[in-house]
């Protein structure tokens, strides 16, 4: 059997010195928090290594034209320099792209619903009139083909028998609270689980702007507390010396999703560890070894009330402990919500498929 084989890279040839460059500087910034001096350090480093540039078009013209272009900032006095806004949607773009890339390649199932409603989009799906069926529903041509095949060409007529109607697909209004998990655990055992939790971040929060405007997204991390970020701010998100306070960010998600409209709403967490904080009045109160009681009784209470106002709550855990598999399982059947052991490389598919599947519904 064949194995594999390793070639020399070709970069695109299509795609100018400047484009190519600009690939590798998007793909930087994420794992330097938005930082644009290391990220620039780094190509400088890449650039010695691999000889990314040269004498026709070097790192100093990069940088310019990155100027010029609109992608960086330079400070006049300190001569530093940041990203712009156009490039934060540009890392939410990329990251978007990433994924979709990714979820056009899976195998893997989606979730389905029965709720019917008025279409938003055609679906190749076509059945017979029903009582009730609205008039801009009818698929005409196949309606014409039908009768041609009842009555023949000669005595050819149409009638309700004859009509054909095409399916179409609800588009639900959904409001999103994506929460993240930024205790210290997310970067510790050689493993930088913080940079797939933003990008996806970056990518659902750019699907949504784009794709599905009526919608909302709000992000909300949580260490020893819990706070809102804005999605321009998503680049720059690092973790900190904390502890994970899975309530503290449960009850803020909740208190955002009550003031929404939408009659969908919708939790995804995104955690890779147990919980082990809360905060009791104005004092902390950690555990750290093993599951609490305190801690995760509190949690599953949560869960329960977010049921009743018919909160959604999908897990995602980047966990393999099976204590903390039978925690979320329970966490995840008092909520009647989903839960995903998902790897790094998978998380995007399995939360992009998970919000499709949501907002998809037939209409029968």
């Amino acid at each position: 059997m064949k194995g594999f084989e390793f070639s020399q890279f070709i970069p695109d040839a299509q795609k100018s010195k400047f484009e190519q460059l600009l690939d590798i500087f998007m793909q930087l910034l994420p794992y330097t928090n938005g930082d644009a001096q290391e990220a620039l350090q780094w190509m400088n480093e890449l650039d010695k290594q691999f000889q990314l540039t040269g004498e026709n078009y070097g790192m100093g013209d990069f940088i310019q034209d990155l100027k010029d272009n609109g992608y960086l900032k330079e400070d006049p006095i300190s001569g530093t320099y940041a990203i712009s806004s156009k490039t934060e949607q540009g890392i939410r773009q990329r990251s978007l792209e990433e994924i979709f890339n990714k979820l056009k390649k899976s195998r893997k199932g989606e979730h389905t619903t029965k709720k019917t409603g008025l279409g938003d989009e055609v679906s190749p799906d076509i059945r017979s009139f029903q009582f009730g069926d609205k008039l801009e529903q009818i698929d005409f041509t196949e309606s014409i083909r039908a009768a041609q095949i009842n009555h023949g060409l000669e005595n050819f007529s149409l009638d309700e028998n004859d009509l054909q109607i095409r399916e179409t697909d609800f588009k639900a209004q959904t409001s999103t609270v994506l929460m993240i998990d930024i205790s210290h655990s997310m970067i510790l055992y050689g493993e930088d689980r913080i940079t797939p939790a933003k990008k996806v971040a970056m990518a659902l929060s750019e699907l949504i702007t784009t794709k599905y405007p009526k919608d909302t997204l709000d992000i909300v991390v949580f260490g020893n507390d819990a706070w809102t970020v804005e999605i321009k701010d998503l680049p720059y998100l690092q973790v900190g010396p904390f502890h994970t306070n899975t309530v503290a960010g449960l009850e803020l998600a909740m208190d955002i999703l009550r003031r929404k409209k939408n009659a969908n709403k919708k939790i995804f967490m995104i955690t890779d560890g147990k919980p082990t904080c809360l905060k009791i009045g104005g004092k902390y109160y950690k555990n750290a070894f093993g599951l609490d009681r305190k801690i995760t009784n509190r949690c599953i209470n949560l869960a329960a009330q977010c049921k009743k106002l018919k909160i959604d709550i999908t897990t995602f855990m980047i966990a393999s402990d099976p204590y903390l598999q039978e925690f979320v399982t329970e966490f995840t059947e008092t909520n009647n919500g989903k839960a995903y052991f998902a790897t790094l490389d998978n998380l995007g598919s399995f939360i992009f498929k998970d919000f499709e599947s949501g907002k998809r519904r037939n209409v029968y």
